[in-house]
């Protein structure tokens, strides 16, 4: 029997308030998951799907993208990733009876957090211009809607293909396929939103836009500097690979405005002793400024110069541009450094000797470092800092880009791309008989600006909660308005279903538990994680419904709606038999050659990565390429703030699973902002005070969101920090990094006003 969705909408905005902890995971993490997976699940079909999560005969899990190891533990997840799984084999379900229930209007004033809680949607739904309510509708109906929105078009370029990160690869190729056939670019997808600053500075400095380690390699680092990235929240699954470089004899580093509680002691809930007293992780900590990471390593690049302490031999052979990198590191300000970071000298000082003594280092890094505007710049930054002691390219070294969502990084590799290389586009002609569109398409900052103008007119999202993860909350919400029709392919509720189009469609899928059934018999998916293996996924749960259509299957009949009979490619033979596809991939993506022979190999294969294998660098200049740049960091005006966005630990992205963030003492609530004691007393706010935070550009315009908690945090002086997808409105369209066009969620000046009376 289907489990009862919540009836309520509980409030978020009154929140109670305890001292952040200091270790994450452990017993508690054992509870929560319990708890979460029964209450969606069920006790007995919660352990059979669990038991499966990551395994090699199982699915990959739906939440983050870190690696597995080739020896697995039998409870091969975390408590996030726990809740992911539970909310998508949940016993809920969204019928058409709930929809006639619910209008859009009345959904539209409910919380993500409500929509999403709903249970799984079960059938194809369908919104007409002009009317409130969505009603069912045949999936033959649902695609000849599509094919006529998309005829009628000016010009193909006048729709737009966003893909979320959790699509497999056979989805992905399949998707990006139809998007050139029918003539645009126009695949924007979650990376433009979280690390296509990384992709951007790592294509330049070192030939290739992914990290250049394995997981073995951070067992092996002398040395971790973890920047910018809260592991325990959200990649819970790396503290184990901490704890494992740590009982090797590794040095950890933090560098993070917040001290995070999984950084700081890990309780290893698959240990006796991390049932008790665990392992502390972080050797030092640096409570950097919000923006000051380029300066840092910077300077940590000035003192290995001044020391001499340079691997010379690999300067010379593998690198160019050092002599103005080393110029530029030995003219840099100390003053504009500690401006920037806010440390003392001590405490870079102190860093400095670690790396000296460390004879291998990986750099990890998340969105800490990419959604600045100077983001680009700073990763670069930390590849210079690497280069200078050869730490690219040999056992326990290197940079590592973590991955936020599930395949986010295999769907870049099959070619969701808004500006693909030559050479993708002519193994696509070269293989499937068309000519590919060779303009660049649209990121998704500018897909937005395109629906707003209307210059776009359809939009098609394979997964994902578009209107909730972009910003200029208000100014996406009334872009999609204007489109002539929204799509969403979507296993739950999420908010981009209620802010429509002039009609609108939702296409519920199968999902990554859940057997998927063809012709041909069972077909199972791949996945890249966030270090470059493949491997298969197995859903096995009965599906959530008899109307639900795979990924793959969702696209081929798409394009065979939209294409009509003059495409050559086989789309119905590729729905009735995943092999076929992995053939072509074979084919037209290097890496892949016997893709389906070497994929079927329990744990799946590493993708070759030139730089870590050889030490080579497809760069233009054919070397790892030193940068320089300006030394750059956010200005804040006095009296203001510089807030950065974040998840709580509650979340995935826009996925709230509940409304706790029990490591950093919040319970109940998410309208929270973390500021220093001081600054809050500055503003004349004490803890427990509501507050509104207010935006400024230099444009002169503002942006506010209401109603904020106070919550006295360890932050640095000046840096404030409140969570997504809350926040998002306050961050206009424009206000991006440079180069990658990523969106700078993590350097927002605010001020502080009295709240609307309603919040006090």
């Amino acid at each position: 029997m289907a489990k009862k969705p919540p009836a309520t909408d509980p409030v978020q905005d009154a929140p109670q308030v305890t001292a952040p902890q200091h270790s994450a995971a452990g017993a508690s993490a054992i509870g929560h998951t319990l708890k979460a997976a029964g209450a969606q699940m069920g006790a007995r079909r919660a352990t059979l799907t669990l038991l499966k999560v990551n395994q090699k005969n199982g699915f990959d899990c739906p939440g983050c993208a870190w690696p597995e190891g080739d020896h697995r533990h039998t409870f091969e997840f975390c408590e996030n990733g726990a809740k992911a799984v539970a909310e998508e084999a949940t016993l809920r379900r969204v019928t058409p009876d709930f929809f006639a229930a619910h209008p859009v209007t009345e959904l539209a004033r409910r919380s993500g957090y409500w929509l999403g809680q709903q249970g799984r949607i079960t059938q194809p739904m369908y919104l007409a211009e002009g009317t409130d309510t969505y009603q069912p509708v045949p999936w033959e109906r649902a695609f000849e809607i599509i094919a006529t929105e998309i005829a009628a078009l000016d010009h193909p370029d006048q729709a737009v293909f966003y893909t979320s990160g959790r699509t497999s690869n056979e989805a992905a190729f399949l998707y990006q396929l139809f998007a050139r056939e029918l003539g645009t670019n126009n695949l924007p997808d979650c990376s433009n939103m979280c690390h296509e600053s990384s992709g951007s500075a790592l294509t330049e400095t070192l030939g290739v836009g992914k990290g250049s380690v394995l997981l073995d390699d951070l067992h092996r680092a002398d040395l971790i500097i973890v920047a910018g990235q809260n592991p325990g929240t959200n990649h819970p699954r790396m503290l184990s690979a901490l704890e494992h470089a740590k009982q090797r004899g590794a040095t950890i580093v933090s560098v993070n405005p917040l001290p995070e509680a999984g950084l700081e002691r890990f309780k290893n809930p698959q240990t006796a002793t991390g049932l008790t007293r665990g392992t502390t992780l972080t050797d030092l900590h640096l409570p950097i400024r919000l923006g000051g990471d380029q300066a840092l390593f910077r300077a940590l690049g000035r003192l290995l110069i001044e020391a001499d302490a340079l691997d010379h031999d690999f300067i010379a052979q593998h690198t160019h541009g050092f002599a103005d990198y080393e110029a530029t590191a030995r003219a840099t300000d100390w003053n504009d450094v500690l401006t920037a970071t806010g440390l003392t000298h001590a405490e870079i000082h102190r860093l400095h000797t670690l790396v000296l003594n460390a004879k291998s280092v990986v750099v990890c890094w998340a969105m800490g470092l990419t959604q600045h505007k100077h983001a680009v710049p700073t990763i670069r930054e930390v590849v210079s800092f690497l280069l200078l002691r050869g730490n690219v390219g040999r056992p326990g070294a290197g940079v590592c880009p973590v991955r936020g969502h599930s395949n986010v990084q295999g769907d870049r590799t099959m070619g969701i791309v808004e500006r693909p290389t030559t050479a993708f586009l002519d193994a696509l002609r070269d293989e499937f008989g068309f000519e590919p569109p060779r303009d660049h398409g649209l990121d998704v900052v500018d897909a937005i600006r395109a629906l707003r103008d209307g210059t776009a007119k359809v939009f098609f999202a394979m997964g994902g909660n578009f209107v909730a993860a972009t910003p200029d909350t208000d100014v996406t919400e009334a872009a999609m308005r204007r489109a002539r029709l929204t799509v969403h392919v979507s296993t739950k509720l999420n908010r981009s279903h209620v802010i429509t189009g002039a009609r609108a469609l939702i296409l519920p899928t199968l999902g990554r538990t859940e057997r998927d059934h063809q012709a041909t018999g069972d077909q199972f998916v791949t996945v890249e994680d966030s270090m470059g293996m493949v491997h298969a996924s197995r859903g096995t749960l009965a599906p959530a419904s008899p109307h639900l259509l795979s990924e793959p299957a969702i696209v081929t009949r798409l394009a065979r709606a939209v294409l009509g009979p003059h495409s050559t490619i086989p789309w119905a033979d590729f729905e009735n038999d995943y092999d076929l596809i992995r053939d072509r991939i074979a084919r037209v993506v290097p890496g892949f050659t016997d893709f389906n022979t070497r994929v079927r190999h329990p744990g799946g294969f590493t993708l070759p990565h030139a730089p870590r294998d050889s030490r080579t660098f497809p760069t233009a200049t054919g070397k790892a390429n030193f940068t320089t740049a300006p030394l750059t960091y956010p200005h804040v005006p006095e009296g203001r703030l510089l807030l950065q966005t974040l998840r709580s630990h509650d979340q995935y992205n826009t996925t709230i699973y509940g409304l706790d963030d029990r490591y950093r003492g919040i319970k109940g609530g998410r309208r929270v902002v973390l500021l220093h004691p001081d600054d809050a007393a500055a503003h004349g706010l004490a803890d427990g005070d509501y507050t509104d935070l207010v935006s400024e550009w230099t444009d002169g315009t503002q942006r506010r969101a209401e109603g904020f908690r106070v919550v006295h945090y360890p932050t640095p002086r000046g840096c404030a920090a409140a969570y997504f997808p809350e926040t998002n409105v306050l961050i206009p369209l424009d206000h991006t990094a440079d180069t990658s066009n990523t969106p700078a969620a993590k350097s927002v000046v605010i001020r502080l006003e009295q709240p609307n009376p309603a919040h006090a």
